[in-house]
């Protein structure tokens, strides 16, 4: 008897789909977009060994099959999984092939299980290599580098038995209130496009229908607006309208989807009062209608079954949500109910039949119908580790500096005191969505310093105050190192590092209200109504600067924190962010020389929480400001200083004046700057694009919008010209017609050091 033909691997993965599905009962269909189980409850630990749970057991059986496992390898206090109990490197591919193996030989058609794994910065699991957080990777403005740890990332993961990578990607800061926001690239849609493009291509390899053994489908998370609630609230309101949706929130899941992305996740938040999980406008319409998407859309945990209130039972909700366009859950209890919604004539099994196949479909694409079981060899560790902190060094921005008290290793300094909570907490430097980490895996910034400071350099070390609220019962000790050192680093910020005492929300959101002693500020859950610094940092930064002591701010965290004018205190203020395992190592080499300044804001920096919003390229209206402080931030977004100075000459264009259909095809025209390293040290310049729109169009205009960077390197005195093209992307806007076009009028084509630095030259664009 000859094999049915979705067994044949030469068949094209829609022959192979539709003979699958004529073979599957309505119950393996609806076991095939479920993804109920969480993946630590499938197995637990033995003296022996690892072991099948046979809650596991059951699930397979009630659906004759699986789609999905989530975070089989997932380890975290929310999931409780700690390195005792959990699955580590040695034992990721067995534990994997124990799961495929049993669905694949226990169930009638033998369909493989697609084991989807967080990867937001690494795979979080244990012994998974841990990059910088995503703002940390937006601050490098270097998308090829995230590409290569992409991939290794991907490789690490299907070594362990992993198929699908969950990575955020379409998020923007528009409040930095928001918790979240570590996990965006930054502010711009265009940045974070470039990097979701990047990711796409590190995760999955080369564009085709087959993703390979060492690469991972990735899903991209989160479909859409979910950075633009009001109010910087988790999985709350969105007042988005339509170009505003496509302008800036739809643009870095656009770049994703022509990249070829598997699959994209729907966002908790509402657009326009409906749920992205059941707005079809949004997942059918925009995503498959027009854009041509045919991957999967995955909801997020437990985001459907917060339709029973809209659609009235968990029935008709799992219901809703599939004729939206949701194919794969999420834990939720309405999809395993989709079998009675097409009893009950509230879905029509062919919608049904559609998910399933977009689900079958992935796994074709990968393979696992010929080889369900892990075979892949893992990326080099020595190599990631290398890669995670690379991304770490070029992501320290340098937003102050006196001009000469940094690099230290210049200067004549015999004793550098080391101060404050940040300064010596690893895990403070990891962020949100990490696996418990070895011991001895990275080093914290004093611990950096300690390394990279001269022979005879005395290093001490004071905590000065705690992470949150106003206690400081060491601040007198570090208030006394810093006056006797030549210079004080003064290590501030924030935490998303997850307790064992801290409590979780049913989808594993942090549950930090006000008065809980828990030390987490930032992370999925905790949004703040403040930016400032806690009571207790604030007062640690007023008492070490008034020293008199040259000092330096090194900043890590999850989000911009709204500074004070630290003009006249401190020496240098640098941000860090959330840098990895192995940042403190980076911000010691920034510090001392080894490595300049190459980082460049992917965020504005408020004033303040009360003048928010702040990003950068919001609407032309002309504000002049509040009266008790401007409404410009501290630092703009594209902000950078380095070690030396670097000068911009006038943009020139090669046309001027180019008529309206010359869009259709390449650039018509062209933007060329020079620059100049002005300075004695070598430099790694970020050159920026910016347009603006003067006069014409038929919406009103932003400020400036990021349209390119190329990153230059310049010997002392070194100069070089850099020419962007100027194309229909780099001008169109969102129409009335509710379609992309370049419209006639006047553009400014800006060219930069940031988005408030700019020198422009006029192009008419003629109808």
């Amino acid at each position: 008897m000859s094999e049915p033909l979705f067994r044949d691997p030469e068949a094209s993965v829609a022959d192979r789909v539709r003979d699958l599905l004529s073979r599957m009962t309505l119950t393996e269909k609806v076991g095939q977009v479920n993804q109920r189980m969480y993946g630590w409850d499938a197995y637990e630990r033995t003296p022996s060994g690892h072991r099948l749970t046979d809650a596991f057991r059951a699930e397979v059986a009630a659906y004759d099959g699986m789609g999905a496992l989530y975070g089989l390898q997932r380890a975290d206090p929310w999931s409780g999984v700690t390195a005792e109990t959990g699955i580590g490197a040695a034992d990721g591919a067995r534990v994997s092939d124990a799961v495929q193996r049993h669905v694949v030989e226990n169930t009638r058609l033998g369909v493989p299980v697609l084991l989807v794994e967080e990867m937001p910065h690494g795979i979080q699991a244990l012994d998974g290599t841990v990059l910088p957080v995503n703002l940390a990777v937006g601050a490098t403005w270097n998308p090829e580098l995230y590409e290569e740890a992409a991939a290794l990332a991907a490789a690490q993961l299907r070594s362990r038995g992993g198929h699908v990578a969950l990575v955020s990607a379409l998020d923007l800061v528009r409040d930095p209130r928001w918790g979240r926001a570590e996990e965006c690239f930054g502010e711009d849609p265009y940045l974070a496009a470039r990097f979701t493009e990047a990711l796409v291509r590190g995760v999955q390899g080369p564009a085709g229908e087959r993703i390979g053994p060492d690469r991972a489908a990735v899903v991209l998370k989160h479909f859409a607006g979910q950075g633009a609630t009001v109010g910087g609230r988790n999985s709350a309101a969105t007042e988005l309208g339509a170009r505003e949706l496509h302008e800036i929130h739809l643009v870095a899941a656009l770049a994703g989807v022509r990249a070829g992305a598997a699959g994209l996740m729907a966002a908790y938040n509402e657009f326009d009062g409906v749920p992205c999980a059941a707005n079809r406008h949004l997942l059918t319409g925009i995503l498959r209608e027009q854009w041509g998407f045919g991957g999967l859309v995955m909801a997020d945990g437990l985001a459907v079954d917060r339709l029973v209130r809209m659609a009235g039972d968990p029935v008709a909700a799992g219901a809703l949500a599939l004729r939206a366009g949701t194919d794969l859950s999420l834990w939720d209890d309405c999809y395993p109910r989709l079998a009675e919604a097409v009893g009950r004539g509230l879905v029509e099994e062919s919608t049904l039949d559609t998910a399933v196949g977009r689900v079958l479909a992935l796994k074709f694409r990968l393979g696992l119908f010929e080889h369900p079981y892990a075979g892949a060899r893992g990326a080099d560790p020595a190599r990631m580790e290398e890669l995670s902190e690379r991304l770490a060094r070029e992501s320290v921005t340098l937003l102050e500096h006196d001009g000469v008290t940094l690099p230290l290793a210049g200067r004549r300094v015999g004793t550098v005191a080391v101060i404050g909570p940040n300064a010596d907490s690893v895990p403070q430097q990891l962020g949100d969505y990490t696996a418990p980490q070895r011991p001895g895996t990275g080093g914290s910034v004093l611990a950096g310093i300690r390394a990279a400071a001269p022979d005879g350099t005395v290093v001490s070390y004071a905590r000065g105050c705690g992470l949150i609220g106003g206690d400081r019962p060491d601040l007198p000790e570090a208030v006394a190192l810093a006056s006797a050192a030549d210079v004080a680093v003064l290590v501030l910020g924030g935490s998303s590092a997850r307790e064992s005492d801290t409590r979780f929300d049913a989808n594993g959101a942090a549950v930090v209200a006000s008065g809980n002693p828990v030390e987490m500020t930032c992370g999925e859950g905790v949004d703040l109504a403040e930016l400032g610094l806690p009571e207790g940092q604030s007062a640690l930064l007023e008492a070490v600067t008034a020293t008199g002591t040259p000092v330096v701010v090194v900043l890590v965290q999850g989000r911009p924190h709204a500074l004070p004018d630290l003009t006249d205190k401190a020496a240098a203020v640098l941000s860090a962010w959330y840098p990895g395992p192995w940042g403190g190592r980076a911000v010691a080499d920034v510090l001392f020389g080894a490595a300049g300044p190459q980082g460049r804001l992917p965020v504005s920096v408020p004033r303040s929480a009360a003048q928010l919003p702040v990003f950068y390229n919001g609407k032309d209206h002309g504000y002049r400001g509040y009266v008790d402080q401007p409404a410009t931030p501290r630092h703009p977004f594209g902000h950078g200083l380095s070690y030396t100075t670097v000068a911009y000459g006038t943009p020139r264009l090669s046309l001027p004046s180019v008529a309206v259909d010359r869009f259709d095809g390449a650039a018509p025209t062209s933007c060329t700057v020079g620059v100049v390293n002005t300075g004695g040290r070598p430099v790694r310049e970020t050159v920026q694009l910016y347009v603006r729109r003067v006069l014409g169009g038929t919406s009103w205009p932003r400020v400036r919008e990021l349209r390119g960077f190329v990153r230059v390197e310049l010997a002392p005195g070194e100069s070089t010209e850099v020419t962007f093209p100027v194309d229909a992307p780099a001008l169109a806007s969102f129409t009335q017609a509710g379609e992309w076009a370049v419209e006639p009028g006047e553009f400014a084509i800006e060219t930069g050091p940031s988005s408030q630095r700019t020198r422009a030259a006029r192009l008419t664009v003629t109808a």
